[in-house]
């Protein structure tokens, strides 16, 4: 086990596990990578305060009911990628009466997220620690989820890597059991190639449907908000992409 991993789980012992599905499934290609940097003194203090009420482990082991996750609330969305939360939080702030599943591994993140829920009273966020795979494939029932939201995950630029993209035909597959009729699938990158990658897998996959009459990009909606990541894009004069789709 490597020392910044031992280290996190030794720093919160009731927080999220290193390594939560363990040998409960095979190993796989991965759309991402764990990553277990510096956790600030406030991240740190929302990770053992919150965790046990607010985060959940994806060990692939239980079968989640969202309706005790999100008591109150009137849908649930998953998110899958929520860098240091900002946007995540600016939702839920916005649209209270939806829950929001958030996904991620960068432990600061994390504690980032819980501790913005908590300084500004939101009580629509859980979040996941772990494989959105495995929650997908074994923790969510059939026809839960009212949207999935993934923005601005990994390019994977390099032709040898393209492979371990999310957005690809398995993982729409995957998707569309825990999926409502009519659920939105949202995404958003700036990385031009995935985009099409994106617009042309989602547009021949038969359970959703393009939102757009001409079958293109969408303008950004407005309960998607700008995020710091997504600023610095633009400054560099790169384009962002939304899409979206529904759920046949």
């Amino acid at each position: 086990m490597s020392e910044s991993i031992k280290s996190t789980g030794e720093r919160f012992p009731d927080g999220p596990l290193p390594d939560p599905a363990g040998a409960h499934f095979e190993r796989r290609i991965r759309s991402f990578t764990p990553r277990r940097s510096r956790v600030t003194s406030a991240q740190g203090d929302a990770l053992r305060r919150l965790w046990p009420k607010w985060g959940l482990d994806i060990d692939g082991q239980r079968v989640l009911s969202l309706d005790e996750l999100f008591p109150g609330t009137e849908r649930v969305v998953l998110e899958i990628g929520f860098g240091m939360g900002e946007a995540t939080a600016q939702m839920a702030a916005d649209d209270p009466a939806t829950g929001i599943l958030a996904v991620d591994v960068h432990t600061p993140g994390q504690g980032n997220l819980l501790n913005l829920a908590d300084r500004n009273g939101l009580t629509n966020i859980r979040v996941a620690n772990g494989d959105a795979i495995i929650l997908l494939r074994a923790m969510l029932p059939d026809d839960c989820l009212d949207g999935l939201r993934v923005y601005f995950p990994d390019p994977w630029p390099k032709k040898r890597h393209n492979k371990r993209r999310l957005i690809q035909p398995e993982f729409l597959s995957l998707a569309a059991g825990p999926l409502k009729p009519g659920a939105l699938v949202h995404c958003a990158t700036d990385w031009e190639e995935y985009a099409e990658q994106m617009l042309d897998v989602l547009t021949d996959h038969p359970d959703y449907e393009n939102t757009q009459a001409d079958g293109g990009y969408a303008p950004r909606p407005a309960f998607r908000p700008l995020t710091r990541f997504e600023g610095q894009g633009l400054d560099k004069g790169h384009v962002v992409h939304d899409l979206l789709f529904r759920r046949r």
